[in-house]
């Protein structure tokens, strides 16, 4: 079980990286699961995770606070709508319903992140 742990810590950290540049991969969420996974089969790895200089922070602030700091709101929901903006009249301009559903998708995604409270 702590095999299955660890890769599944691993992999979840290695797509919550990858979301801080993609705003269609939730970091936070992807962070909060490998901490909670390594926590349960490796000392080692959450202790190296939790103190990281920059990946500690998202799980430290949110896991404290229950916020997002207003900076990466920012960035977060700019991010969604420049890519899927993108998406919406440049790859899938001939398809109105595949328009609709990106823009129904950006919004959620946006109001998800602005549900959160903003760490000051």
């Amino acid at each position: 079980m702590k095999i299955a742990l660890i890769i599944l810590g691993s992999l979840s950290l290695v797509l919550g990286v990858v979301g801080i540049f993609l705003p269609l991969l939730p970091t936070t969420p992807l962070l909060l699961l490998s901490a909670w996974a390594f926590f349960r089969s490796s000392d080692r790895l959450y202790d190296w995770l939790i103190n990281h200089p920059y990946l500690g922070e998202y799980i430290r602030n949110f896991r404290q606070h229950r916020a997002i700091p207003l900076r990466v709101k920012i960035v977060s929901v700019t991010m969604v709508w420049l890519t899927i903006g993108y998406c919406i009249f440049c790859v899938v301009d001939k398809w109105w319903w595949a328009q609709l559903s990106l823009g129904v998708l950006a919004t959620a995604i946006s109001w998800h992140i602005l549900s959160y409270k903003t760490l000051k």
